[in-house]
């Protein structure tokens, strides 16, 4: 079929290359306009930019979606279906467009995880499994009818960056299965199920990434892993002067990876405990979590042994904010 591909991030550049692997044509690629980025503010091009860029595909890079010229550079390319992943929110004069229909893959099984953080809240939230869902766009977000659902279990041990290479294949996989059924035309869209309860999965801000050591271990050790390796959950922890009294100043510590000790934990939580000089212990108001990878603030990303070879404990709190 011929179809207008649309997307972002590297999520979204599996599917395309699928796409094309399974002998779609797409007839053009949509992302989002170039951002500065870095200190020197150079222009950064998105992932799916530089693979259509890689691949000679055409490219548009619409401001607003609802731009009259971009619409009607669209209707000309008569297109059989859109495919959206990891994009923008799209109009109806946009997502009407294809005499096939337009859909989405998102990251989990809807209804649940609406939203832009769908990977994360799952693992933040302690789910065992999610997964990826295909459905046709509507003028409610992420609630059109579903055309199909893979379901990926979530381990213990993943974090989202992990979690996230697995559904980017599945995500593949599945839009490549959407495409068939549209193409033969066997596919079956039903509406979204109605549940008691519905989790979201709004964008992540920086209130959402501190911790709060008052917490559990397990919803620490799940949080922390759910916003690895990015945007990384984070703690704080006060400076002293040089005669050890407390001062206004606050250092960031992001933490990466970290596991849940056997030991309960004896001492208030945010309380610090160094052991052999190599490990670092956090009190929580269970257990205590052994922090294996973090970032110190001005300081490299780095395993706790090696951060501690180097850190001067007398000039910081010994309790986590």
């Amino acid at each position: 079929m011929r179809v207008v591909f649309m997307g972002t991030p590297e999520f979204a550049v599996t599917c395309l290359d699928q796409i094309i692997k399974a002998g779609h044509d797409v007839v053009t690629v949509v992302t989002t306009p170039d951002k500065p980025a870095g200190r020197g503010q150079h222009l950064h091009f998105s992932d799916v930019k530089n693979y259509a860029l890689e691949h000679n595909l055409p490219l548009l890079q619409p401001e607003k979606m609802k731009d009259p010229a971009f619409i009607e550079q669209l209707q000309q390319l008569n297109a059989d279906v859109f495919v959206v992943v990891a994009f923008r929110m799209l109009p109806s004069e946009v997502y009407n467009i294809p005499p096939k229909g337009t859909f989405n893959v998102h990251a989990s099984l809807l209804p649940q995880y609406r939203g832009a953080a769908p990977i994360q809240w799952a693992i933040i939230n302690g789910e065992k499994k999610s997964g990826v869902t295909t459905f046709f766009l509507n003028e409610h977000t992420d609630m059109g009818e579903i055309i199909l659902q893979t379901e990926v279990e979530i381990e213990n041990t993943d974090c989202a960056g992990t979690f996230h290479d697995k559904l980017m294949y599945a995500g593949a996989a599945i839009a490549i299965q959407t495409l068939k059924a549209i193409e033969e035309g066997t596919a079956k869209p039903y509406p979204q199920p109605t549940c008691e309860e519905l989790k979201p999965a709004p964008k992540i801000f920086k209130n959402d990434m501190l911790i709060n050591w008052n917490d559990s271990a397990e919803n620490i050790y799940n949080k922390i892993r759910g916003l690895s390796p990015y945007p990384t959950a984070y703690t704080r922890i006060g400076c002293l002067d040089s005669d050890g009294n407390p001062t206004d100043k606050i250092m960031g510590i992001k933490i990466y990876e970290c596991s849940i000790t056997e030991q309960s934990s004896a001492k208030a939580p945010g309380n610090i405990n160094i052991l052999d000089n190599n490990k670092l212990y956090i009190s929580t108001k269970t257990k205590d979590i052994s922090i294996d990878i973090l970032q110190f603030e001005g300081k490299k990303r780095m395993k706790t042994s090696d951060f501690l070879a180097g850190f001067r404990k007398n000039n910081y709190t010994n309790i986590l904010d």
